[in-house]
């Protein structure tokens, strides 16, 4: 006789795995044969993903290994993270890929955030692998609260329909998501009566990242004032958006197809005349394939770029160019609308900006392109510095004083950088910190009493470093656009 408790475990890994087997067969995820590299960072969700995977493993005849790069990001708890993993692989009995990279250093090498760094190396290290030992799938552990929370994330931000889309299911026939069905609920209910092990990651829970906010507190308040069914809501609009915006693209291929007048790995060459008789949202779509055909993904793309090439298609004289970032150059050329991968360094341009700030709230940065955004909180919710990231700074609101200006480098520009003694020239702290000479003209400055309080991304004036006596708090925020 089967007790109440073994029949409720019963139906909750049932439950799982057979929305799992709909969530492949919907997306035709897996064939028979497939071989697939397994990303498991140690946490609920990637740990699952495991464990469901070798189950059904024989179901579908895969071929299994399992990966985990430690982004020696957390010190201590990245190596707890690493053994941990490698434990859990030989348990399972799969192979095993480990890698360790200094995230920090590609960071700082390529001006990223620590996220994106993160994302961009840890990529890369599953597509080697998999390259080097024959894995035509890479399984990732994304769930619909995941989802959720980047559709809500895009839509604060101003997303258009493809960031709103949400996370796909399966992305060019290689990374695929079988838990994304699956509420983060179920995964832990699943591990909790499977008695499987994880590891928690700290950083998850720290208010200094936005995804967090959202998470532990948007959501929350979301849920509980506005709507219980909050995360099935914005699944549904991401895959509705998902769905029409793949077929927007299906319609807007023989449109783009007419429009191209030639092509190569790194340029392609539009008709301007044929371009210009476009309707304004087709011709944003345009931009964006021809963007995506020598840049290879749209990171950094906003519509501010996509709008400035729109400028420059219908300029008059028939000539002109712009530069976009991730080395894409436009170019407008008589009845040519050219775009290429620009692999020479440009020279600097000097791009003189200024903008007056009255009070908290955002201040864009068409220049930069970046928002500035201002928001006094109280001492209790600074966070720790070297989790805020490079791009926010917090300031002892009783130092400064209403408007603050926000311009650009100038010549004579100096401050007191915090932590050192006397005043040093702007251009000189560039110098010793090896900011390239292409950045240094459009790298905001904050100032208050037409002093400098912060170089942006940087480092901030020792005037206004909150001390023990503080009792407000400005925090600033760079947005890149």
């Amino acid at each position: 006789m089967v007790s109440p408790k073994n029949r409720s475990n019963n139906k909750i890994e049932k439950k799982l795995l057979r929305t799992v087997r709909n969530t492949i067969a919907r997306f035709g995820m897996f064939v028979p044969g497939d071989a697939v590299l397994i990303a498991v960072s140690g946490g609920p969700d990637s740990v699952t993903l495991a464990h469901v995977l070798h189950t059904l493993a024989g179901e579908y005849s895969l071929r299994l290994a399992i990966a985990h790069l430690n982004h020696c990001l957390r010190n201590q708890e990245s190596d707890r993270d690493a053994e941990f993993v490698t434990t859990f692989a030989r348990r399972l009995d799969l192979p095993f890929y480990l890698e360790r990279k200094d995230v920090r250093s590609f960071q700082r090498q390529y001006h990223l955030s620590p996220e994106e760094a993160a994302r961009q190396v840890r990529y890369a290290f599953y597509e080697a692998v998999a390259s080097q030992d024959g894995f035509n799938k890479i399984a990732l552990g994304h769930h619909c609260d995941d989802n959720a929370e980047l559709v809500l994330m895009n839509l604060l931000r101003g997303s258009g329909p493809l960031g709103l889309s949400g996370i796909a299911p399966v992305r060019n026939d290689k990374i695929v998501r079988p838990l994304i069905h699956l509420k983060r609920s179920e995964i832990l209910d699943y591990a909790s009566e499977k008695k499987i092990a994880y590891v928690t990651d700290t950083s998850n829970t720290d208010p200094a990242f936005r995804r967090n906010k959202i998470r532990h507190h948007l959501i929350p308040e979301l849920k509980k004032s506005y709507n219980p069914a909050i995360v099935d809501t914005l699944n549904r609009l991401g895959a509705i958006l998902r769905a029409e915006d793949n077929w927007f693209e299906e319609a807007l291929g023989p449109v783009f197809k007419n429009c191209v007048l030639n092509r190569t790995s790194d340029t392609i060459s539009l008709s301007a005349p044929e371009f210009n008789n476009l309707t304004r949202a087709a011709k944003r779509r345009i931009i964006r394939k021809a963007i995506f055909s020598v840049k290879q993904d749209l990171r950094r793309i906003t519509l501010f770029h996509v709008d400035a090439v729109l400028e420059l298609a219908k300029k008059d004289p028939a000539s002109g160019s712009l530069n976009l970032p991730g080395g894409i150059r436009v170019v407008k050329k008589s009845q040519a609308l050219i775009f290429k991968k620009d692999y020479r360094r440009s020279q600097p341009v000097r791009v003189d900006y200024q903008y007056t700030i009255t009070g908290e709230g955002i201040t864009p940065i068409k220049e930069v392109p970046a928002v500035l955004k201002l928001v006094e909180i109280e001492i209790d919710d600074v966070p720790d510095f070297k989790a805020a990231g490079k791009n926010r700074a917090f300031f002892d609101r009783d130092c400064l004083q209403f408007p603050l200006v926000v311009r650009n480098f100038r010549a004579g520009d100096r401050f007191s950088p915090l932590g050192l003694k006397g005043t040093q020239k702007v251009k000189k702290y560039f110098i010793n910190h090896k900011v390239p000479a292409s950045q240094r003209r459009k790298c905001p400055l904050l100032l208050s009493r037409d002093k400098i309080i912060w170089i942006t991304g940087h480092r901030i004036d020792n005037h206004v470093k909150i001390g023990p006596q503080t009792r407000r708090v400005l925090m600033a925020e760079l947005l890149l656009a």
